[in-house]
């Protein structure tokens, strides 16, 4: 019988955390779409794997069987799977680098041209990765490095080195009523609603929401967008306000939209991020050394 890996991923994931929530969170699907995976995986195997109650999702006795060996079959079918994809990169001599928004601002341009310098005949191909996976490929193993912003769901498991810090500001309808303040508190925003990330993102949309930081007021969702114009598009269009990182007001401009300086929230990062097998890689290692050399330079 074969069975589809990804299925195996979901699986091991409510297996792990006990919650088909915080797994549907973890792999960044809704939690309705992982339940039909779940029963879709019950179905091949013509086995009951969980028992569900309001406690959470228990394993049965098979279910504890399949937990014990799913995960070292995985390992080795993902160190399989980046050997080979590593493998075709190296031959095509090209390092595959993901990317949300505004990446690395920007110094993007800067750690590229380092990288060509470096590794002559190598070429940096960037690919931009919608905000329902903030790890921009990396969990998938898509691509080698990526430049990101922390915190992200998932980056316990890889290496990440933050390069700079940038304040967060907010994105206005033109026409809000705060619009033509010179500078706003969070506070002032606590009834507002607000354009968010899809909600399977977890801990990467309440952090972009400022949930932790609003003193316990419950957050207001006038729209869920996915990528950056949508997102623009909904601001514009008055659904709601939203946070964003300061070089959003160079790369993101448009007719609708005003930013303002924002006080009482912390501030965002810019990381490079990397798998641990990227460590064997030393094109990829090669990547985040310039990282760090451009922003050296640009200091």
């Amino acid at each position: 019988m074969d069975v589809d890996t990804r299925l195996l991923r979901y699986f091991l994931a409510v297996a792990e955390e006990g919650s088909l929530t915080r797994a549907a969170e973890r792999m960044f699907v809704s939690q309705p779409a992982l339940t039909k995976q779940i029963r879709q995986l019950e179905r091949l195997l013509g086995l009951q794997l969980f028992t569900r109650s309001r406690a959470g999702m228990a394993l049965t006795e098979p279910g504890r069987a399949l937990a014990d060996g799913v995960p070292a079959m995985l390992a080795n079918w993902d160190s399989v799977l980046r050997a080979t994809t590593a493998a075709g990169r190296r031959a095509s001599r090209v390092l595959r680098v993901g990317f949300v928004a505004s990446a690395a601002n920007e110094a993007t341009q800067e750690i590229v041209a380092a990288f060509t310098r470096h590794r002559p005949g190598w070429r940096v191909e960037l690919r931009q990765a919608t905000w329902s996976d903030p790890t921009a490929g990396l969990a998938a193993g898509e691509v080698d490095a990526a430049l990101l912003r922390v915190p992200f769901p998932g980056q316990e498991s890889l290496h990440v080195d933050v390069l700079f810090t940038e304040p967060r500001c907010v994105a206005l309808p033109t026409a809000h009523r705060l619009a033509g303040q010179e500078r706003i508190d969070f506070r002032e925003l606590w009834s507002e609603p607000f354009v968010a990330a899809p909600a399977e993102t977890g801990a990467w949309r309440d952090y972009w929401l400022a949930a932790d930081e609003r003193e316990g007021h419950a957050v207001l969702i006038g729209a869920v967008t996915d990528q950056p114009d949508e997102w623009l598009n909904a601001i514009a269009s008055g659904y709601g306000v939203a946070l964003a990182p300061e070089s959003a007001t160079r790369f993101y401009t448009r007719p609708g939209v005003t930013y303002r300086p924002l006080t009482g929230v912390t501030p965002s990062h810019v990381a490079v991020a990397w798998p641990h097998a990227g460590d064997r890689n030393p094109i990829a290692q090669e990547f985040v050394r310039c990282c760090h050399e451009a922003l050296r330079d640009d200091a």
